[in-house]
């Protein structure tokens, strides 16, 4: 079971939930943005992904500072993976060794058999490992050239990918693409 099927409830520009996970840093105005500003923000952002942290408990800014790091953890490996450089698989490995889970058959009245993930949740690094998993399925691609950070270099953002030519450069057509149209334009006019 490939665990990039997570998949988040609104468009993302990282199409893919490790690089979105990495994308909740960004630029605005030449600024560094968090958008992970407290535990509820994270739960908010794990809720657009269908992980529900149902009724864990755990003390205020657990949950906070552990996907910050697990963040960090991608982007160190993300990065060197695109870099060529060696890789460090216990960064990770420390993650997925605590996600707890097992497969269950399920039976779906009109679609027959499905096989399903069942998880444990009884910690935040539980709640966080399929976010971990997704991770270590981005980083075994075989083709990593699909993932690509966005060409502005007043952007930070990562991306997937996934048109059928592999061409993309921009995080967003309407941002930073289109910045680049506005300025290349100038240039030209300007001589």
């Amino acid at each position: 079971m490939k665990t990039d099927q997570i998949a988040s409830s609104k468009p993302t520009v990282g199409g893919h939930v490790a690089l979105d996970l990495m994308n909740t840093v960004s630029l605005r105005n030449g600024e560094r943005v968090d958008s992970f500003h407290s535990d509820q923000a994270v739960l908010d952002w794990l809720a657009d992904y269908a992980l529900d942290a149902g009724h864990l408990k755990f003390a205020p800014g657990v949950l906070l500072e552990r996907a910050r790091a697990l963040r960090e953890t991608v982007r160190t490996l993300v990065v060197a993976r695109k870099e060529g450089r060696h890789l460090d698989p216990q960064l990770l490995n420390r993650w997925l060794t605590q996600g707890e889970s097992h497969l269950e058959l399920a039976q779906i009245a009109s679609q027959g058999l499905r096989l399903e993930r069942r998880r444990v949740i009884a910690t935040v690094e539980q709640l966080l490992a399929p976010v971990a998993e997704a991770a270590a399925d981005l980083l075994t691609l075989e083709d990593f050239s699909v993932i690509r950070k966005c060409e502005s270099p007043d952007c930070v953002l990562w991306f997937y990918d996934r048109t059928k030519g592999h061409k993309r450069r921009w995080c967003s057509m309407a941002g930073c693409g289109n910045r680049h149209k506005v300025s290349s334009f100038r240039k030209r006019q300007n001589g």
